[in-house]
């Protein structure tokens, strides 16, 4: 099952969308904390609306207990970040991956792409004249091309 990791997200609506765009693709929400929010806000089950319980959600307390539990392989991560070198139409993602989204402010935490530069993948962009792209959408486009081959 292919996973998206939301690594400390801050925007309640972005997490409800995410986890609609995982009910609709059968994947897992994993959690990254601290969240710059409460799960039980409002905010995130009306973006996620009435399909938040159908969400296979996981938390974990941070990233080192996340590869802790769960040991992905390198093959397994996919980084999004918006100045990756590789596009993410590159990679051959496997059924079990990992989309791994940083926070809407900062990104991904500079100690983790650090670990994983390998990894790393962004979504091309035309125009000089945007900086980045919503969380939710990036997602969106994230996960549809990871499960294209396996649907």
């Amino acid at each position: 099952m292919t996973s998206i990791v939301l690594v400390q997200p801050e925007i309640p609506g972005n997490t409800g969308a995410v986890g609609r765009t995982c009910v609709a693709l059968d994947m897992e929400l994993v959690l990254i904390h601290p969240l710059g929010f409460e799960i039980s806000d409002k905010r995130v089950k009306r973006s996620g609306l009435d399909y938040w319980p159908h969400i296979r959600l996981v938390e974990f307390a941070n990233w080192d207990s996340f590869l802790a539990k769960r040991s992905p392989r390198a093959d397994q991560l996919y980084l999004f970040e918006e100045y990756a070198d590789r596009s993410f139409y590159e990679p051959d993602y496997p059924e079990d991956a990992y989309l791994v989204f940083g926070r809407e402010t900062k990104g991904i935490p500079a100690e983790i792409i650090a670990a994983h530069r390998e990894q790393l993948v962004g979504l091309p962009m035309r125009s000089d004249k945007v900086r980045s792209l919503n969380l939710a959408n990036t997602v969106a486009a994230a996960a549809y091309q990871a499960v294209r081959k396996h649907i």
